[in-house]
């Protein structure tokens, strides 16, 4: 059934939406289009975005532009993000086999450098070897983003990071923002070595916090928040080797802390009365974004950073944000459109 185009009639009464944004490699080009599809709707006004890894470049990507110039700034830079994403891979050892290539596989299963690179991950450490000294984001990301520009933004971002030392999160904001913060966010261990930021160790935030939902409670006025989703929570069937046992464990460490709090948020809307101080936790309006193609891509396709994958994904990322509005566009400012009830079955 084809989806028709959500209004973008500009007399729509504003409507505040706070966005949580995942982590996933390359898999965030999803998100980017899932951004250029709501952005096209002026009576979408974003309040603020929690980010982690790939989600924290897209939002700081989005409110650096929006600061500046607007909405189509915004989409424009995001592509221009990307682009800069997909050429500085252009090199990378990591590619696709022939054989992917002729089938049409996105993934790097397959890929004698990926398959070397995840052998030697298992015994070596990045402090071991040179691919662990530097990140190719670091220069994408200083040309893409104006962090003077970011710090006075007027969408307030909360970017995760997971301190190494304490295992806990650490949410960073617009004035703390830098490259830095940016590449610890979506620091994986056995990719990189650890960013140091103000004397302290980070790796990536969806260890801790993927993404982190508690600011966007605590500190911002909007009751509505639209989750973009791109690891999946559940999958069919047991996984049976090596690489998918790990693979299904990440996604499920990386999903566990959204999860409870998502499973807290359910649990204050039965208990708490509405003139309580945690009123704000009980009242939130949840929604999500997602698509049925994130569960079908392997792990690997994650370091897939071709230009044709990524205008893949943003297509598809723009289909589901599409069908979102057609569907639950009026559900925003009125009620939940994702059932977090029902992660306290059985608990």
């Amino acid at each position: 059934m084809s989806v028709q185009p959500a209004s973008a009639d500009a007399r729509r009464p504003a409507q505040l939406v706070d966005l949580a944004l995942q982590g996933g490699g390359a898999h965030g080009a999803f998100t980017w289009g899932v951004l250029d599809r709501l952005l096209e709707e002026p009576w979408l006004v974003i309040e603020a975005v929690s980010g982690t890894s790939a989600g924290a470049m897209n939002a700081a990507v989005m409110a650096a532009a929006h600061a500046s110039a607007g909405n189509e700034a915004a989409r424009e830079a995001l592509e221009a993000f990307w682009r800069r994403v997909s050429r500085a891979a252009t090199f990378s050892p990591l590619q696709r086999s022939p054989m992917d290539v002729l089938l049409g596989r996105w993934s790097l299963d397959h890929s004698p450098a990926y398959i070397a690179f995840d052998m030697m991950a298992r015994v070596f450490s990045p402090y071991d070897l040179a691919f662990g000294a530097g990140n190719p984001l670091t220069g994408v990301l200083a040309e893409s983003i104006d962090f003077k520009c970011l710090a006075a933004a007027p969408i307030k971002l909360f970017i995760t990071a997971t301190n190494v030392r304490t295992g806990r999160p650490r949410v960073f904001r617009n004035s703390e923002l830098s490259p830095d913060v940016l590449l610890a966010s979506a620091c994986l261990p056995a990719m990189f070595q650890a960013v140091e930021i103000d004397g302290e160790a980070y790796w990536d935030g969806g260890y801790s916090g993927n993404p982190t939902m508690t600011p966007l409670v605590q500190e911002c006025v909007s009751d509505d928040t639209i989750l973009v989703a791109i690891n999946p929570v559940e999958r069919p069937g047991i996984p049976r080797s090596a690489r998918d046992i790990l693979n299904r464990l990440n996604e499920v460490s990386f999903n566990a802390v959204l999860l409870k709090e998502l499973r807290m948020m359910a649990l204050l809307r039965q208990v708490t009365s509405q003139d309580s101080e945690v009123a704000h936790w009980s009242r939130m309006r949840v929604h999500m974004i997602t698509s049925d193609l994130m569960a079908k891509l392997g792990s690997s396709s994650k370091l897939n950073a071709e230009w044709a994958f990524l205008c893949l994904l943003r297509d598809e990322g723009r289909r589901a944000a599409e069908a979102f509005l057609a569907v639950h566009g009026e559900d925003l400012g009125q009620r939940s459109t994702l059932d977090i009830d029902r992660l306290l079955e059985g608990v």
